[in-house]
């Protein structure tokens, strides 16, 4: 047995091993050391359990939004977790720990002379993945084209898809020590203190495909690898990356065993006659836009035929379709996928009719019908999809294309994504934002306008009480809104978001020093578009383009055109 199996046994295996040939030669002193030294594992184990336990307790704080508990507790909760660290790192350790840690390196401006160290670091960072499911998450990505960018929820669908994570929580175990071993690194690097785009370092991309290019967790429809990979029944995953695919018997793909298909970059898909309704072990089909920024990425399907083949596909929980041209009609066997959690049809232009009623979809955790211009009325029941988290592309139009009201969704106690657009013909009562309120779950928000009037500028909207991003699109008033006057705004709000409209008079002044607990802040009004990073460890000069002169504040500004 070799002693990196079992680190436990390491010591005593060693030193049982060590008597077998302790009589040629004297071995006394490496002998004492592994003596002294043999319950450093053991210890090692317990001080890893003890500062994870903290860390842990920390995590529930922040996840149960516990925030005064969290303050309550963090200067003994900081405490544990510098003497569970000291205890597993020498102190010398921990401080060049700090002054030599970045959190992100900058992969594309290294210096030659340090390129091919670097690349052989990231391969033994890709070699000491702590989980099998890590690994394969990163070969995964090794899929999309080079330097392509994508955002993190498209991922854990894919590696959910993969079935290598249960859930956004795994994903965000796995994407964060990806991201920490620089395997993954951020868009836009220091101009977001969020991480939510991203693409595979491109120093290392090459280096580790080369190695692993005989083991992908996946099959593929290329012109290159389709000889190889298309009847391989032990591949459980369809990538098409070829400008135009046809899937079905006569070429090849006969086999019903294909249990997600995602479209990476194909623009023209066609389906053989009844080939999807055999697919009834199908959890993920993916043919929309993958990528981020890829609505230059033209999509269209011979004809919609294939969606009606869709029926009794009980597995199938994930169902995209964004950006596919020449998709006019969902049909209602859509609306009967009852273990169906993603529905998400942004973006398809040509969409005119949706079935009648959603309300048998209970399981569907995230609906997305934004941008869908032409969709006629949207759909009964929505109120009544108690599982949902993520809502966007709500539409707000007359009462015969809205069968529902905003203070409908009270009912909905899980939703944390809500998106709301007020069309020319909306019809607003009394109250209906005002129920905003009672969304205690809700962090993300937003509310458009598509009148040009000052109709519904006076509509009266509650914030919901643990908001953390708001985004006001297109709002026809002139005069900054009550309902978005820092006395009205949550004390968890984090990011604010103000586009469009004729929105030409605001307080700057007041705002900014009221919603000092911001940390975004983003102004896209007429000819002025910034974005404003408050970091209270930064001090840099604001310049307010209405005012025409500087003024101090705690943050950084960048100019956006």
């Amino acid at each position: 047995m070799s002693i990196r199996t079992n680190p436990m046994k390491a010591i005593p295996l060693l030193l049982k091993r060590l008597r077998k040939v302790e009589q040629q030669a004297n071995l006394d002193d490496l002998k004492s050391v592994l003596i002294n030294i043999k319950d450093v594992f053991s210890l090692v184990k317990k001080n890893e359990e003890e500062l994870l336990d903290t860390l842990a307790l920390v995590d529930g704080y922040i996840r149960k939004s516990n925030i005064r508990k969290l303050m309550e507790d963090k200067e003994k909760l900081c405490k544990k977790i510098m003497d569970s660290t000291q205890k597993l790192l020498p102190r010398e350790a921990i401080e060049a720990t700090k002054s030599s840690s970045k959190p992100f390196q900058d992969v594309n401006r290294a210096p030659p002379s340090s390129q091919l160290q670097n690349i052989e670091e990231y391969k033994v960072n890709y070699q000491n993945l702590g989980h099998l499911c890590h690994k394969r998450g990163f070969l995964s990505l090794l899929s999309f084209p080079k330097n392509a960018i994508t955002s993190k929820r498209n991922i854990f669908t894919w590696w959910m898809g993969m079935g290598d994570i249960d859930g956004e929580e795994d994903g965000e175990d796995v994407f964060v020590e990806l991201l920490h071993c620089n395997l993954v690194v951020p868009h836009r690097q220091g101009k977001c203190p969020h991480v939510n785009k991203f693409k595979v370092n491109p120093w290392v991309r090459n280096s580790i495909l080369s190695q692993n290019d005989k083991n992908q967790p996946f099959g593929i429809y290329s012109q290159i690898v389709s000889s190889v990979h298309a009847n391989d029944t032990s591949y459980s995953n369809l990538i098409l990356d070829q400008r135009e695919a046809k899937l079905s018997d006569e070429l090849g793909f006969e086999s019903n065993h294909w249990r997600s298909i995602f479209n990476v970059n194909t623009s023209y898909v066609k389906f053989g006659f009844q080939w999807m309704a055999k697919m009834k072990h199908l959890e993920v089909l993916h043919l929309g836009r993958w990528l981020q920024h890829s609505s230059s990425h033209h999509i269209e399907v011979e004809s919609e035929e294939f969606l009606k083949e869709l029926i009794d596909h009980e597995y199938l929980k994930y169902l995209s379709l964004r950006g596919i041209s020449r998709i006019s009609n969902l049909p209602t066997n859509i609306f009967e996928l009852e273990s169906l959690e993603t529905l998400d049809l942004k973006a398809c232009h040509n969409l005119e009719t949706l079935p009648n009623d959603i309300a048998s979809l209970k399981k569907l955790k995230h609906l997305n019908l934004s941008q869908c211009y032409l969709l006629e009325r949207m759909p009964k029941g929505i109120e009544k999809l108690t599982e949902l988290q993520v809502l966007k592309g709500l539409v707000i139009d007359s009462s015969s294309k809205t069968p529902y009201k905003i203070s409908d969704l009270e009912n909905l106690k899980k939703l944390e994504q809500l998106s709301i657009h007020i069309a020319r013909e909306g019809v607003i009562e009394e109250g209906d934002f005002e129920s905003l309120k009672d969304l205690s779950t809700l962090h993300h928000l937003k509310i458009s306008w598509g009148v040009s009037t000052s109709m519904h500028t006076d509509v009266k909207i509650i914030l919901p009480p643990n908001l953390e991003k708001l985004h006001v699109e297109g709002f026809p008033g002139q005069n900054f809104p009550e309902w978005l006057m820092p006395h009205k705004v949550p004390l968890s709000l984090k990011e604010l978001n103000i586009s469009g409209g004729k929105l030409n008079r605001m307080d700057h002044g007041k705002i900014y020093d009221t919603l000092h607990w911001l940390k975004i802040l983003r102004l896209r009004l007429f000819i002025v578009s910034f974005c404003i990073f408050f970091a209270p460890w930064i001090k840099d000069n604001l310049i307010c383009p209405t005012t025409a002169h500087n003024t101090r504040y705690p943050c950084c500004l960048h100019i956006l055109r």
